[in-house]
């Protein structure tokens, strides 16, 4: 019982002391509700994590390893999010990023991985009940919105020998690269060793198991290229009919 009881602290912490220290505060702290309760963490939560500037944290956010957590002037995590900041690269969350209700960010570097870690740039979103495993490393740039649910997963297991577990066989951890300017769609998958350019687009429900050229279009499974974005309009995928479809209204920021 003490070496499971041991064994768990040494997964949620550095130590036992700073496990013990951050359990006080997230008790104290953590699920006091409305604007005040977010005051409340933009404060105390200095206590146990880094913040570049204030930040905004809801109740009932779950951190594990807060002293490898950093987040940006302006970032924001919804209810229901879980930061798990293995050593050595931790969670960095750029400023004005948000990670919305119950997405999951977990490092889950058990096996002293060198590249593990999880690091968000500026002005990016991750969105509801998407999934980051970082024992890879994953490294997104600023502007990047993952959509509902999307999956990034740095890490894969072996399994080649028929004669073996694969539990047995050892895992892949090559680490997952998201440049600037990126839109993947509801429910993509993309897998360990990918690479998405910049300005791409992933459509909803694909399986990304290949390196994505800058501003071009993939979907399906396993994902292929449906459009270059730089093509000229003749060139690029044929639009649906008028009558069909009526172009839809496009809205910014300052409205449409």
């Amino acid at each position: 019982m003490l070496n499971l009881g041991r064994t768990y602290v040494q997964r949620q912490a550095s130590s036992p002391a700073r496990y013990l220290w951050e359990a006080l505060i997230t008790t104290l702290c953590g699920r006091v509700p409305t604007l005040g309760g977010i005051g409340l963490r933009a404060l105390a939560y200095r206590l146990i994590l880094t913040m570049d500037g204030p930040a905004a944290i809801e109740s009932g956010v779950r951190l594990r390893f807060a002293d490898r957590i950093r987040l940006g002037r302006g970032a924001y995590l919804d209810e229901g999010v879980y930061l798990h900041a293995c050593p050595p690269g931790g969670i960095s969350i750029g400023a004005g990023s948000y990670v919305m209700h119950h997405a999951i960010l977990h490092v889950y570097n058990f096996r002293d991985l060198p590249r593990a870690g999880i690091h968000v740039g500026a002005d990016s979103l991750i969105g509801e009940f998407c999934v980051l495993r970082g024992q890879g490393g994953i490294l997104i740039g600023d502007r990047v919105y993952l959509a509902t649910m999307v999956q990034l997963l740095a890490v894969n297991h072996v399994f080649d020998d028929p004669d073996r577990p694969f539990t047995a066989q050892g895992i892949t951890a090559e680490g997952i690269v998201i440049e600037d300017d990126v839109w993947i769609g509801a429910g993509a998958v993309v897998t360990d060793g990918v690479r998405i350019g910049r300005g791409a687009v992933v459509a909803a429900g694909a399986v990304v198991t290949a390196d994505v050229a800058a501003h071009s279009v993939v979907g399906g499974v396993p994902a292929r290229p449906l459009r270059d974005l730089r093509a000229a309009p003749d060139t690029a995928a044929p639009a649906r009919p008028a009558s069909l479809r009526p172009a839809p209204t496009v809205y910014h920021l300052e409205g449409p």
